[in-house]
């Protein structure tokens, strides 16, 4: 089989999906499911979507077109902000979008009028993490603008946290959207569909004790794919943590000192620290490199030390017996590492469940 490849178990992803979607229902939160940590892939869809996922998320219009070929009859709602260049698309084949520009308001509201269609936005609230968002006390002045628009529908508000600057989602920041969205209703006399509250950050907050105001909705990516919550990265009980093993096969195994010798000046990727003179060690390459992974989110199998990379090259300190060359190891990635698996054309996806690979 190939190598470097990723091992994709849709059951478990359907699994972790299906957990999230019945623990977050009885909170009356729905889950909008995102692939784009998968390239939209279609199959990845199709088990969110069998598991009870409201919609599908993704931040890249061209992932939206590749399921919709593919089949995919979900609501699809567009995570970012649109693009000006891409607006026609948009409309053409997202059914939501999240916003935060008057302009690019405008110009789906023509593109919407220009296809005999209407076209859902949700509008973002900036809530304290610096990424998207309307500044609470300008969203008024922009809810009104966007309801003059003809072709658009104001599906809802929503807010997005702990991506730029890690900032947690909590009771007062929540309490502040719902708030927010009862405002806004009572202002302008209409019934916002969607509060969407966030991330897979989030879940620590919607599954816990308190209420959860008005947020009915959660756009779920690595929760559902890694198992995990992105604050800590502690695992999610009753979830799997190992839907995706990333596997590469072993090009050189050799016994080497520990220290480089000879004028050090910078790597291919920078500068490094020199590691401690431990004498020789076993050491193997992999034929994997940064341009098909991040290979600080990889967790080796056990004894396994990654040592470095460059381009096309994973070095690992074998801590045993040399590993054979032609054998292949396996890792774990993190979401960083599957974000930049999934997109490298040089990594095989295959696609595995309860009967074998699909």
């Amino acid at each position: 089989m190939n190598a470097p490849r990723l091992e994709i178990r849709l059951d478990r992803i359907r699994h972790n999906a299906r957990c999230l979607v019945e623990r977050l229902g009885a909170r009356g939160i729905a889950v909008t499911a995102v692939t784009k940590a998968t390239l939209g892939s279609p199959e990845v869809a199709r088990e969110l979507v069998g598991a009870g996922a409201a919609a599908i998320g993704d931040s890249r219009i061209e992932n939206i077109e590749a399921m919709r070929r593919a089949g995919i009859a979900a609501r699809m709602v567009l995570i970012r902000t649109p693009m000006l260049s891409q607006v026609d698309r948009v409309v053409a084949h997202a059914d939501v979008s999240l916003n935060t520009e008057l302009a690019v308001l405008e110009q789906l509201s023509t593109a919407a009028g220009a296809q005999r269609t209407t076209h859902g936005v949700v509008l973002m609230v900036e809530l304290g993490d610096l990424r998207e968002g309307i500044l609470p006390d300008h969203l008024e002045a922009v809810v009104g603008a966007t309801l003059l628009l003809p072709h658009l529908t104001l599906v809802g508000i929503g807010a997005n946290l702990a991506c730029q600057s890690g900032v947690a989602p909590d009771q007062r920041n929540m309490a502040e959207l719902s708030a927010l969205a009862a405002s806004l209703e009572q202002t302008f006399a209409v019934r916002l569909a969607t509060v969407s509250g966030g991330n897979s950050a989030n879940l620590d907050w919607a599954l816990g004790g308190n209420g959860v105001g008005r947020v009915n909705d959660l756009r779920l990516g690595e929760a559902i794919l890694l198992g995990c919550e992105p604050l800590r990265r502690r695992p999610i009980d009753g979830l799997h943590g190992d839907a995706f093993s990333l596997v590469a096969e072993v090009i050189e195994a050799k016994t080497k000192p520990t220290q480089a010798w000879g004028d050090i000046q910078q790597t291919a990727f920078g500068s490094r620290l020199p590691p401690p003179d431990r004498g020789d060690m076993g050491r193997a390459i992999l034929a994997l490199g940064r341009q098909d992974v991040d290979p600080d989110g990889l967790d080796g199998p056990a004894g396994i030390t990654i040592l470095g990379a460059s381009s096309d090259h994973l070095v690992i300190e074998a801590g045993g017996d040399l590993p054979a060359i032609g054998s292949e190891l396996r890792f774990q990635p993190n979401y960083s590492a599957l974000l930049a698996a999934v997109t490298s054309p040089f990594v095989t996806k295959v696609f595995l469940s309860e009967k074998g690979s699909g």
